[in-house]
């Protein structure tokens, strides 16, 4: 059985209702799947809510409202807005499953019985945000904690805690030696940088007198998990992961048929919390280096420069954007728009402009015109090329091109190629069109003009066909559309499913002689400021 391609997003803190940021990760991660998908792949797709943790205490106490009433109401909007945008994963993760507890409880014993956490007292700087103490090289060069690490409390409590600082020179060795644990490459850079700092321990535990909203540690129940060490264990623990087998070649079937992952997050977690809290529990709980997930690092989309954040009141609903542009707007400007690893600002104008510019006047232009003209002028029925009869050589050459790069891209790094790719076949059949002026060959009353107009719009046809294909990772819905319009593959059983799409069938001339195409409807409507 071929290995499946597992994915998975930063599952989403439940203090607070989702925004574009969201929206866009959970985009990202959907293009990657389902592009796999096309190619063939089984893909086990997970994302999902992290509930636990001292912020989401708080805040469920302002509310009024237990723990679990409010996580239940967040998680909810999460759940919605992967719906909204037609986000398909295989399982969605939700921390206080009893799956989950078991496989967290699983590790933190083993971890304990061979004494790899113990018990001991802390007094120092708290940050309440990051809910972790604050050490001495937090400080900024002014002696101050900076403004990212929120209130600040001195503390003195007993905890647990987990020896992080023995395993620094195999973390250091680890990114040495895989030049692509992390990418962009700049990240992994970053990332190394934050290893060389590590200096001590990492605090596991919480007491149950000031927080409650947790899982309980299996050997002291005066105590609950440390929201870090509870979150990053749902990658495997939605996986089929078993506690009890030490060994990962024991490993039940189903989680080594997946594990490992590509794992994507923002640029805000990947130090320390998954690119040395994470990757240190796997090698300390037994995964060999070649089992380690790669991590997948994206930037932030801003406003105005600023990231969008609950605390500054610059939140984007994506939500209200969906409803006012159409989900197929939202998700073309959110992929299209910023490049893997980087930042950028959003702006609604920008979103109108790229929607109108690139699909409605490019890609739903080929689309619509093509239809309209093979109902017009041959009565909806295409006819097969002659015998013999080739395409111009630039646009031989082209498609050539476009299918080579579009099978060889990794899509989660370089979704923009899709993206470039698709629009590029719009635009050379575009092109073809204005060159080839159908609509003057329909008035000629020579034989071969009339030939030459079944052959192009049969090769429009195809084209949009295959630009379906091509942009069913991007864009669902409008390829399902399309390929309605064409009234191509239409069985019940794959209407609104991905494997209606294949990039095998991007091969040209699949369109049989005869073939009868449905009714045009404007597939991507002029947005109006």
């Amino acid at each position: 059985m071929p290995k499946t391609f597992f994915i998975t997003t930063a599952i989403y803190y439940t203090n607070s209702l989702p925004h574009v940021g969201h929206a866009y990760e959970m985009l990202l991660a959907d293009v990657t799947a389902r592009y796999h998908r096309l190619k063939g792949e089984n893909v086990f797709f997970l994302t999902g809510v992290d509930q636990h943790g001292q912020k989401v205490q708080q805040s469920a106490a302002k509310a009024g409202v237990p723990p679990a009433e409010f996580v239940k109401g967040i998680s909810q909007k999460f759940v919605d807005l992967g719906k909204k945008l037609d986000v398909q994963y295989d399982e969605w993760a939700e921390t206080i499953s009893d799956r989950h507890k078991k496989v967290v409880q699983g590790i933190l014993q083993r971890l304990f019985d061979e004494g790899q956490i113990y018990r001991d007292k802390q007094t120092g700087y708290y940050s309440v945000r990051q809910e972790q103490f604050l050490t001495e090289k937090e400080r900024g060069p002014d002696g101050e904690f900076g403004p990212e690490w929120g209130e600040i409390e001195f503390r003195e409590e007993e905890n647990y805690y987990f020896k992080l600082g023995q395993h620094k020179e195999w973390l250091l060795q680890y990114l040495n030696n895989r030049t692509d644990a992390v990418i962009p490459d700049f990240r992994q850079t970053e990332l190394r940088n934050a290893v060389e700092r590590i200096s001590g321990d990492l605090c596991i535990s919480r007491p149950k007198s000031r927080l409650d909203w947790g899982i309980e540690l299996p050997f002291d129940r005066d105590f609950v998990t440390y929201v870090w060490f509870d979150a990053l264990t749902n990658y495997i623990s939605f996986a089929g992961y078993d506690p009890s087998k030490s060994n990962v070649k024991h490993q039940p079937s189903n989680f080594l048929d997946k594990w490992p992952a590509l794992q994507i997050i923002g640029k805000d977690i990947l130090a320390p919390a998954h690119g040395i809290y994470w990757l240190i529990m796997l090698h300390a709980i037994g995964f060999p280096d070649d089992q380690m997930p790669q991590l997948l690092v994206h930037g932030w989309w801003n406003l105005g420069g600023a990231k969008m954040s609950k605390s500054a009141g610059n939140i984007i609903d994506p939500f209200v954007l969906a409803d006012k542009y159409g989900v197929d707007a939202l998700r073309y400007y959110l992929m299209s728009d910023i490049a893997t690893g980087q930042d950028a600002d959003f702006s609604e104008e920008r979103l109108v402009e790229r929607y109108n510019a690139d699909l409605a006047n490019n890609i739903g232009n080929l689309v619509n015109r093509t239809l309209n003209m093979v109902q017009r002028y041959c009565e909806g029925r295409l006819t097969k090329p002659r015998e013999g009869r080739k395409l111009p050589p630039d646009v031989i050459d082209g498609y050539k091109q476009l299918v080579a790069e579009y099978t060889a891209v990794t899509a989660a790094i370089r979704p923009d190629v899709l993206i470039e790719r698709s629009l590029y076949l719009a635009s050379v059949f575009n092109g073809f069109i204005e060159a080839q002026s159908p609509w003057n060959l329909a008035k000629s009353s020579e034989v071969e003009d009339r030939e030459l107009l079944k052959d192009l719009l049969y090769d429009c046809a195809e084209s949009a066909r295959i630009l379906a294909i091509i942009v069913s990772p991007m864009l669902p819905e409008a390829a399902h559309r399309i390929f309605d319009q064409l009234n191509w593959k239409m069985e019940p059983e794959l209407h609104g499913k991905d494997r209606r799409f294949s990039l095998v069938d991007v091969e040209w001339g699949k369109l049989p002689d005869g073939h009868v195409v449905g009714k045009p409807t404007p597939l991507f409507p002029r947005i109006q400021l």
